[in-house]
């Protein structure tokens, strides 16, 4: 169920599930911050939605009205239930977790994300801060300020009443406000502020790394305990320009870098003998000119999805 182009003579359960996957992906990747349980609540969904048209409910799905609105309800409710496993699965998880990175720049003669997660990008860094909601309020704020749902809309697919859900808008906004700036530097300000710090990191330039990073910067690094990190942020931006060098002279000398975009952002991913070894994503400060915080994802499960494609960092 990954490609939207069916083959002729699909019915027609399949054709309009076929037609609104890649909504729904951006969806529930947006609630959940992981491609793996995305792709499974797409797996739930369809099988709820071809129940309708098994036999004894033959003629159902030609009797919803608006069949895009209910797939985003069972995706959002499938997606609220997967939130339960992840909590669990977090509890024992090493190390700080990150979002899944999704590459969103698709590399040459393939696409490596959905197009409406390319379209409705949400950066790693809001990612971050939307694991801090409620997994309601999660759900309302990715309907109402990722896809544009009015409220009363949201309280439909939630079962909620629209009181309930204004309010839950309420708390998700002031949340988020109060975490991320609502000023957010041009991509090609994004993308020389990382060309510089990536040059200074894997150069080991550690004067240039403390001019580029923000007093207060933080490094998350996300392995799973399955690959290098630290066992927790990283805080100060002289630690943090000492970490990052210390993994620079540590790391293979025969990575390959690649300034890519993920989720949305100005990124580098970093390859070894052609397979991901890293993902590093730099969230700027307000005034776009330094580098508040580091997301480094080494962790192999996370990286699965990423292909080679983009051009190398110069000078390397």
């Amino acid at each position: 169920m990954s490609d939207s182009r069916a083959p002729a003579g699909t019915d027609t359960a399949t054709q309009a599930f076929l037609d609104h996957r890649e909504l729904l992906f951006a969806v529930a990747y947006h609630m959940l911050g992981s491609v793996t349980d995305t792709e499974d609540v797409l797996q739930e969904t369809w099988l709820s939605w071809a129940g309708r048209s098994s036999a004894g409910d033959a003629g159902q799905v030609a009797e919803v009205e608006h069949p895009r609105a209910y797939l985003v309800r069972i995706t959002v409710r499938h997606a609220l239930a997967r939130r339960a496993r992840i909590a669990r699965r977090r509890e024992t998880y090493v190390g700080p977790w990150l979002p899944e990175p999704l590459l969103t720049d698709g590399p040459a003669g393939e696409d490596a994300s959905e197009p409406a997660v390319r379209t409705e990008s949400v950066s790693l860094a809001m990612l971050v801060v939307l694991e801090t909601l409620t997994p309601l309020e999660r759900a309302v704020f990715v309907l109402h300020e990722v896809f544009g749902y009015a409220h009363t809309e949201t309280a439909g697919i939630l079962g909620r009443s629209p009181a309930a859900v204004r309010q839950l808008a309420h708390r998700a906004r002031a949340h988020v406000r109060a975490r991320r700036p609502r000023y957010q530097a041009h991509p090609r300000v994004r993308r020389q502020a990382t060309e510089r710090f990536v040059a200074a990191a894997l150069g080991g330039d550690l004067g240039a790394l403390l001019e580029i990073l923000a007093p207060e910067a933080t490094l998350w690094t996300d392995g799973g305990g399955k690959a290098q990190a630290a066992p927790r942020p990283i805080r100060g931006r002289d630690k943090v320009a000492r970490a990052l060098t210390g993994y620079a002279a540590r790391s293979a000398a025969d990575l390959e870098f690649q300034h890519r975009d993920v989720n949305g952002d100005a990124a580098v991913v970093v390859f070894e003998d052609g397979s991901p070894h890293a993902v590093m994503v730099m969230d700027l400060d307000a005034d776009g000119e330094r580098v508040r915080e580091v997301y480094l994802v080494t962790n192999p499960d996370k990286l699965s999805a990423v292909r080679p494609g983009g051009p190398a960092p110069e000078g390397f």
